[in-house]
């Protein structure tokens, strides 16, 4: 599609060859125009051949950006389109066609725009989020620290190898998987990055899919001092969700304390108290502030966590209504000298039957990565 977008553009700047052929002739000869919306004099002419001119290596420039991917390709497209839109309208008995061309162009354009200010935004709020988690020294993890835990939840802090590591204070990480959004609906593929804040508890995750393949779709979720934030747009134009009140509240925050597998030192922090339940679970209770969120945890004999169950509102407002929600792991890997679940699913328990929503797998983990 990009190289589509890009052939469309270079073409059209292509075509703006003529114009400029046609005016630099009039202006060659000593001849006013008589074939403008405004009589332009030999002088006026020349200028106005120039003019085409640069609306050819205006768009010519923007195709090549397009290419390479560069972020400034719809500024200077943008620029190219209005260019070109104004001499075709001084133009108009012989050029009115391009407007088509000019209005085809346009859409993708906005859209490039409107993703690229989504993209700042989300950028914006991944360096605050890194900014407020500084911590003057980053502690090892003692052996003495696991004393207090339930058995399954030592075992598991054990396998996973933070003992003795660095303790995290912030992470990054790649996912990539599969979405949907309801029962039925075709699975669409999605790439998504995450970054999380430990010392102070929160995340922000940015995913991106294409619904039916074709249409571009854009997320962020957030979780940030107690509030969370959903917010999903169709071609970075449309809000499809934008969904913010104290049920995303309570959501971010279970999700937050069932992400700490990916960064099992959080498991010690203050904020999460853990209460033994048998010999493979326990339940973790967030506390954060001024709100409350469980979970209990499923490990085997090995220490792996084979998921979690919670209750959690199913999307927000007056109508949202606590759901089992739960998480279960599939594969295990080691990241960075830390093994972490590498692969599983995210459903719902509706009356009708298992909803599987979200299935992830782990590309890459970074504790206390050097910024964004």
């Amino acid at each position: 599609m990009r190289l589509g977008l890009a052939l469309l553009i270079a073409l059209h700047g292509a075509i703006h060859l003529v114009g400029y052929r046609e005016w630099s002739k009039l202006a060659a000869a000593g001849q006013p125009s008589d074939r403008t919306l405004v009589p332009f004099s030999p002088a006026g002419s020349r200028v106005f051949a120039l003019l085409w001119l640069a609306a050819l290596l205006v768009l010519l420039a923007a195709a090549a950006l397009c290419v390479l991917r560069r972020d400034a390709w719809w500024a200077l497209a943008l620029f190219g389109v209005f260019l070109s839109q104004g001499l075709i309208v001084l133009a108009w008995p012989q050029a009115k066609f391009g407007t088509l061309v000019n209005v085809l162009l346009l859409l993708p354009i906005v859209a490039a725009a409107a993703h690229a200010r989504f993209r700042h935004q989300v950028d914006s709020e991944v360096r605050a989020l890194l900014a407020r988690s500084a911590e003057p020294h980053a502690s090892t993890v003692e052996p003495s620290e696991l004393e207090p835990l339930p058995a399954p939840v030592r075992t598991w802090l054990e396998a996973s190898g933070v003992v003795g590591r660095e303790r995290t204070q912030t992470v990054r990480l790649k996912q990539r998987g599969e979405l949907r959004a309801s029962p039925g609906a075709a699975w669409m593929p999605a790439e998504a990055e995450q970054y999380f804040s430990v010392g102070e508890p929160a995340f922000v995750w940015k995913v991106t899919t294409k619904m039916m393949g074709v249409l571009p779709i854009e997320g962020r979720d957030k979780y940030a001092a107690g509030k969370g934030q959903m917010l999903i747009k169709a071609a970075s134009l449309l809000d499809i969700v934008d969904a913010a009140d104290e049920k995303i509240d309570q959501g971010a925050m279970l999700r937050f304390l069932g992400e700490i597998v990916w960064f099992p030192s959080a498991a010690l922090r203050p904020y999460i108290a853990w209460e033994s339940i048998d010999a493979t679970s326990a339940k973790a209770t967030m506390r954060h502030a001024g709100k409350v969120a469980s979970a209990v945890f499923m490990f085997d004999p090995q220490g792996r966590v084979l998921g979690l169950q919670a209750e959690r509102y199913l999307g927000g407002g007056a109508d949202a209504k606590l759901t089992p929600w739960s998480v279960a792991c599939s594969e295990w890997g080691t990241f960075r000298g830390i093994r972490i679940p590498s692969r599983g699913e995210v459903l719902w328990k509706l009356e009708s039957g298992n909803f599987s929503y979200y299935r992830w797998e782990i590309l890459d983990v970074e504790h206390n990565p050097a910024g964004p």
